[in-house]
């Protein structure tokens, strides 16, 4: 079981509980409240991408550079986040988007009140909206110091939790929408990582669509390198370019001499803004 966003004990307590081309100016219309701004064209990647608990180093990152992944996913910041980054820094941003890669950046929010894990950070009902803004104040400036530029997405990492409970959907879907709200404010793109059973499904679902995030990377592990034959909602949610897929985990991979075991994505959505 991957173990890239959560420490893995904490993981397996959440999972328990709950039961390659580039283009620019896609994506707007799955964004919400941004018509008052004048936008950064998207930069979309689509093809496969990787994520991993720590950044590999930039001699890893050259090595690896051969054609089979475009992006990678890197975890910018969050009380959540699992694991240290000692490789990613600015200077690191900005030689492996040199090299060509694409980057993909996540933010380890708050977790749900209903979630039995001992993390840091989280939410509750009566702290939902505050922690939402200040979180994604956070990731903005995470993102911003990393030279992931405004126009850039953030994903929020949500992991499972027990949707049928009213109450902690309410607050985790209050959660949400502040984050989305204030990256949005501050011009990012708002992105949502979660799990098909569960946290993403609670947004895909939402009847209320207000200030939710406009890209949603759903975690389904059914080793289909697809953004669309697995997609478990309605055919017209989330497109223009807006899905990722992860698809497969705990993959050990060597190439160019580097063994790094990785996250396999299906991607077809927003990527960071660099150089």
């Amino acid at each position: 079981m991957s173990s890239h966003r959560l420490s893995k004990k904490r993981r397996y307590i959440a999972w328990a509980t709950a039961g390659a081309a580039v283009v620019a100016g896609a994506g707007i219309a799955a964004q919400t409240s941004m018509a008052a701004t004048t936008w950064p064209a998207q930069k979309t990647y689509t093809g496969r991408a990787f994520d991993t608990c720590t950044a590999p180093s930039l001699k890893a990152m050259k090595a690896w550079h051969t054609g089979f992944y475009g992006a990678a996913a890197v975890y910018v910041g969050g009380r959540n986040r699992g694991c240290a980054q000692p490789n990613l820094t600015a200077s690191w941003v900005k030689s492996v988007s040199a090299v060509g890669w694409k980057l993909i950046p996540i933010y380890v929010g708050a977790q749900p009140p209903c979630q039995k894990s001992s993390n840091p950070e989280k939410l509750t009902a009566s702290t939902a909206a505050s922690l939402g803004a200040s979180d994604a104040k956070d990731a903005v400036a995470k993102a911003s110091a990393l030279g992931m530029k405004a126009g850039s997405p953030i994903y929020l990492d949500m992991e499972p939790y027990d949707i049928a409970n009213k109450a902690c959907n309410d607050a985790v879907l209050t959660y949400v929408r502040s984050f989305t709200k204030t990256l949005r404010a501050k011009t990012y793109r708002a992105g949502f990582y979660g799990f098909t059973s569960s946290s993403a499904k609670a947004i895909a679902t939402a009847t209320n669509k207000t200030d939710l995030p406009g890209n949603l990377w759903y975690a389904l592990w059914d080793k289909q390198y697809t953004t669309t034959a697995d997609w478990p909602w309605g055919s017209t949610q989330f497109t223009n370019h807006s899905r990722g897929h992860q698809y497969m985990v705990n993959s050990k991979e060597t190439r160019g001499g580097y063994t790094i075991t990785v996250d396999r994505d299906a991607w077809d959505a927003p990527v960071a803004i660099t150089g």
